[in-house]
Order: C-alpha cells, then structure tokens, then sequence
C-alpha cells in the first residue's frame, strides 16, 4: 500500500540541499529513482544510475562552490500524493556565507513510492519570466 508520508517528502528535499551543501554528490543521487529525468532551460536530460548523475551533481557543486553559495534552502509547497506518485512544488533559495541570496528558482517534481521509500523520478526547472522565450 503506498504511503502518503508527506513529511518523508518533504524530509527529502531537505537532505537534497543538505547533500548539495556538504558537497556529497552521493547524498544527492541516492535521493533519486532511476532512470531519472531533468528539464531545463526547455532540453530533458536521462540519467541511467546514480553514477551517470553524479557527474552532473558533481558538476554543480563546482559551480554553486565557485558562486559563493553556501547554503541551499528548500520552501516545499504544495505536494499532491496520488497513489505510488507524488508531485510536489519546491521553491530553492541559494545563499552566502553571509546570508545573502544569489540565486532564486522553482523546481517540480514527480516522485515514485519504491521499496526503500520516496525517490525523484523528474526534476523540471522552471524557466524565470525574464529568461522565457518571447511567443
């Protein structure tokens, strides 16, 4: 019978920032029920296991590393559970080591119910209104 935990949902995006805090690449991945899939800036990505993201995690360590950002904070919204699924809406804020914001962005996810409990299946980054494509 699928769980409905939404505080084991919400727990994950928790140890997702954590393990991008810590520079645990590994902490990351294993958060995640492959293959895994994530949009961004309108182009899909598949990951087959945790070792084809974690060169991709890896890489955005460097990068967050190189910005200056020190702390990752997920605001999980809304989470709607519909059976073995689970979509849930978290807005991340990055931060100095002073508490400043250097980056704001929302991401949606689908989630899967497995045996060894909650894990990402899709990440879709949003696309910030300044940087949509006109229409």
């Amino acid at each position: 019978m699928p769980r409905n935990n939404e505080s084991e949902i919400r727990a994950i995006f928790a140890e997702y920032g954590a393990g991008f805090d810590d520079a645990d690449a590994e902490a990351v991945t294993t958060l995640f029920a492959y293959p895994a899939t994530i949009w961004q800036f309108s182009e899909g990505h598949v990951f087959d296991d945790d070792e084809d993201l974690g060169e991709n995690v890896e890489a955005l360590i460097d990068v967050f590393d190189d910005a200056g950002i020190v702390t990752t904070v997920p605001e999980v919204g809304a989470i709607h559970v519909a059976g073995i699924t689970a979509f849930a809406s978290v807005e991340w804020r990055q931060e100095d080591e002073d508490g400043e914001v250097l980056n704001q962005f929302t991401c949606r996810y689908t989630l899967l119910d497995t045996d060894t409990g909650w894990k990402i299946a899709t990440v879709i980054n949003e696309i910030e209104e300044e940087e949509a494509p006109a229409h």
